[in-house]
């Protein structure tokens, strides 16, 4: 609204989770927009105007969440204990691996893996909850420096010990009755109550006689 009174912006890019002890690099640009080429890890930008009074208060927007199919590489996990033993097999040889593992946004953890080897081992998995686990690539293995140097290897999702579904199916509707077809729908059951892979719905129905 005030745009006339900008002098210019300041953007700062933060990848999550930063395990950077200093803050971001602002970036100070005149123009409205700005490309950034990132990883598929998380990443918070903060914006700001400033004029000669001083700065304002920041815009925070969290980059979401994409579904890709076409990464270059497979991650597999094998579960051993509260422990996960993560394996894959590198294109080529960068100077490091940075593996991102968590339950999401809010909780993810950073290992940068400076060895060729294709393998490496997270700890402290919960039973029962949806792990996500990222494998990037870089040949700039400073904390500072992945935001633009990153590739993103493969994504995989993960749980330690899987159980029943806490809820079964809710909402249960049943439309278009004819004769010879019904339509029959549901809620589809959260993902905090599912506590494993959900892996279809059983249907069973009776005539009105319970006969067959």
């Amino acid at each position: 609204a005030q745009s006339e009174h900008v002098l210019g912006y300041f953007v700062n890019v933060e990848r999550l989770p930063n395990s950077c002890s200093h803050t971001p690099n602002l970036i100070s640009l005149k123009d409205r927009k700005i490309f950034v080429n990132l990883s598929l890890a998380y990443y918070r930008v903060n914006i700001s105007a400033y004029n000669e009074a001083g700065e304002s208060p920041r815009a925070v927007y969290i980059v979401p969440e994409f579904s890709v199919t076409d990464l270059p590489g497979q991650i597999h996990v094998k579960s051993q204990g509260t422990n996960a033993v993560v394996t894959w097999t590198p294109e080529y040889n960068p100077k490091c691996f940075v593996v991102d593992w968590g339950t999401g946004k809010e909780d993810m953890h950073m290992k940068i893996i400076t060895t060729s080897t294709g393998n490496f081992t997270l700890g402290n998995f919960q039973p029962y909850k949806l792990y996500k686990i990222m494998v990037h690539a870089s040949d700039m293995c400073q904390c500072e420096s992945f935001i633009g140097h990153e590739k993103t290897f493969g994504v995989t999702h993960f749980y330690s010990v899987e159980g029943v579904p806490r809820t079964g199916p809710a909402n249960v509707t049943i439309l278009n009755i004819t004769k010879h077809s019904a339509l029959v729908k549901w809620t589809e059951i959260a993902a905090e109550d599912r506590l494993g892979f959900l892996q279809g719905y059983r249907i069973s129905y009776t005539d009105s006689s319970r006969k067959k």
